[in-house]
């Protein structure tokens, strides 16, 4: 199947769920030192092409270790998978992170994508009146729970002098958005790659502002913690994994488009523009992003979308300092 098919308190509700979840968590798997365990999300090229090709099974193989792949629906929910243990490995936007630490979750920063401002944006329908951000005062805005485009929607108000209490966010899926979106149930929506090239292809919907000159838009790996120190070798052996892919994608999209277009279940054309916007340039994390990091966390908390502050640099491997 295809991939594509107020307010303060529902977004506090969603932080304390998490808490909660996390709270109530069964008992943390046990460290298992002939598994590795990746959690993903299908419409994350990078990975997706990763386990498509099995370059890491076959490199692990040779130690020992077997390779499993768990796909997840968006990043709250892999989050939860490391919290718990059922996973080493993930790879997320910018915002599950923030929110997974405020409600106390276990996992560390292990590598970064660099910034990609323009595979997020805000779209809205061709004929839309809606011609600026300052249009959007009043209007309903579509956009999913927790994302790295919540960032972006605070900021692109604030530049136009907008405060987020000026609009209307409902809170929905990237399907179910989509599909309010075309019935014009909400005034605009703020997206992601490859749902926004997928919007801009397939019914002609209009850039109003994406993220450039505004945001960065990272992504970021993440891993289990105790595994992350218990096997760094393996978490670097992935990371140059995903570096060197990064490398090939940024070299040959179209090639890497029509590879992963039948596992995404989208055209070509779409899967290549997605990748055209994402930098694709995969970095160990260091100190500067998780500064960038920081103050995303700290305008969550201002905006009471977090339950309390938090340190980001809490959440880095202490052995990588």
């Amino acid at each position: 199947m295809t991939l594509i098919r107020s307010s303060r308190r529902r977004l506090l509700g969603q932080a304390a769920g998490l808490a909660a979840a996390v709270a109530a968590a069964p008992a943390r798997a046990a460290y298992d030192a002939k598994q590795f365990r990746i959690g993903f999300q299908k419409s994350a090229s990078l990975l997706t092409l990763l386990k498509a090709q099995g370059s890491i099974e076959k490199r692990l193989a040779s130690q020992g270790i077997d390779v499993r792949w768990i796909e997840f629906p968006a990043g709250p929910q892999l989050l939860e998978g490391l919290n718990v243990g059922s996973i080493d490995f993930g790879y997320v936007g910018e915002a599950p992170p923030i929110f997974a630490q405020a409600a106390g979750a276990s996992f560390v920063y292990v590598g970064y994508e660099r910034a990609a401002p323009g595979a997020e944006a805000v779209l809205v329908p061709k004929e839309s009146p809606i011609r600026s951000v300052a249009d959007l005062r009043g209007k309903k805005i579509a956009l999913n729970k927790g994302s790295n485009v919540h960032y972006l929607l605070v900021k692109l108000l604030e530049k136009e002098g907008l405060k987020y209490a000026d609009v209307q966010p409902v809170f929905l899926p990237p399907a179910d958005a989509r599909a309010a979106f075309e019935r014009g149930s909400v005034d605009a929506w703020v997206i992601w790659d490859p749902f926004q090239a997928a919007a801009e292809k397939q019914i002609g919907a209009r850039l109003l502002a994406d993220g450039k000159g505004v945001v960065s838009n990272h992504a970021f790996f993440l891993a289990e913690k105790e595994y992350a120190t218990r096997r760094p070798d393996v978490i670097g052996w992935v990371l140059e994994a995903a570096q060197a892919q990064g490398r090939w994608i940024a070299q040959n999209h179209v090639e890497a488009a029509r590879q992963v277009a039948p596992i995404q279940g989208l055209p070509v054309e779409v899967v290549e523009l997605s990748l055209r916007r994402y930098s694709h340039d995969v970095r160990p994390i260091d100190d500067a992003v998780l500064v960038e990091q920081q103050k995303i966390a700290d305008t969550f908390f201002d905006l009471k979308l977090i339950p309390k502050p938090i340190r980001v640099i809490e959440a880095r491997l202490v052995a990588s300092r």
